[in-house]
């Protein structure tokens, strides 16, 4: 009996964004972490040297602007005139944060990406492209979000919380049927394990931020590089990042939902390897081994359910791996359900 298989890409929709709107997804937290980075950097310069009484009545006139467009139209005069100013730093993180303001998301990006042609030096770029980023995100400009976080991880190779956005990003990508930015996404999601897993944490993160790391996004980045590898077809890659993440985190319904379509791969094999087959000890073996691999599907899948029992997030996905698991455990149990709920209920939460 040939059972129906898991349509891959039918479940991965249920989580779409669960894993995209992640660490650091809210704009203005993010602007406030560079942008506080970037006075932090200014004030450093200003212990050696203040600004000029002409550089604070130009800074006075940027703040002092009617609107946003004069704003950025005052503190690009400021920067022209005062390339080397200390007050850089916090001319440019001003016009961004205001830009970050604006609810309109197009005009949102329309005016970083205005502040992003008038402000050109590296030390701006390290402002502005982190909320651009996010910009780009709230329009689903991915070509745009990916050029740019090119762009800028090529400077800062170890910005954890841009590489691990990112890489969440396109796998939600690759999810939605575009693998256009694997590649990277695979990159940056090795980047980000190798950072966490090294155990430095960055002079960024307070303690908290650095334990929400390494206890919820290290294993999400695992269970994200997983999908990305099955729906990329490198099952050997995704076993070993599915495996970690379930021993990095043992009760994420979604990872044991990935687990068991892996496994319903490896049983497909065998089931058409042992259709081919002449009778015998052989054909027995491979059958003893097909069964054995429902086993583990049905296993996997009952995790699943049972951790997503009682949790609205994971209602749609507890309703259909339900299906599947039904489908498969009265496969191996002459068409009957006992015992299926005891096995569920022993993989609830508690």
């Amino acid at each position: 009996m040939k059972l129906i298989a898991l349509n891959m890409l039918r479940v991965v929709a249920v989580c779409t964004l669960s894993a995209v709107m992640a660490p650091g997804s809210n704009a203005a937290t993010r602007s406030t972490q560079y942008g506080g980075q970037a006075k932090e950097q200014s004030a450093d310069k200003n212990k050696q040297a203040g600004p000029s009484e002409a550089e604070q009545k130009a800074v006075a006139k940027i703040e002092a602007a009617p609107d946003l467009a004069a704003k950025i139209a005052a503190a690009s005069e400021f920067v022209k005139k005062y390339p080397k100013s200390t007050m850089r730093s916090k001319v440019v993180t001003y016009v961004v944060l205001e830009a970050n303001k604006i609810d309109d998301a197009a005009q949102r990006v329309t005016q970083l990406e205005n502040a992003q042609a008038a402000f050109k030096e590296p030390s701006d770029a390290q402002v502005i492209d982190p909320i651009l980023i996010e910009a780009y995100f709230t329009q689903n400009r991915f070509d745009d979000l990916f050029r740019v976080a090119s762009e800028y991880l090529a400077r800062n190779q170890t910005d954890l919380a841009i590489l691990t956005r990112v890489s969440l990003i396109g796998v939600d990508q690759a999810k939605q049927r575009n693998p256009k930015f694997a590649a990277q996404t695979q990159q940056y999601g090795v980047k980000a394990i190798e950072i966490i897993e090294s155990g430095k944490k960055p002079e960024a993160f307070d303690d908290a931020k650095w334990t929400e790391y390494q206890t919820r996004w290290l294993p999400q980045l695992y269970q994200s590089l997983g999908m990305l590898a099955l729906l990329t077809g490198n099952s050997a890659e995704a076993r070993t990042r599915i495996d970690k993440s379930v021993a990095l985190n043992s009760k994420e319904p979604f990872t044991y939902v990935l687990l068991g379509s892996l496994l319903n791969d490896e049983y497909q094999k065998l089931a058409e390897q042992h259709k081919t087959m002449s009778s015998g000890p052989m054909k027995d073996s491979i059958l003893k081994q097909a069964h054995a691999k429902l086993d583990e599907i049905v296993d996997a899948y009952a995790h699943a359910v049972g951790l997503a029992e009682g949790n609205e997030t994971y209602k749609q996905l507890h309703d259909q791996i339900l299906q599947d698991l039904q489908s498969y455990y009265k496969y191996r149990h002459g068409g009957s359900t006992d015992g299926l709920q005891q096995l569920i209920d022993k993989y609830k939460q508690r």
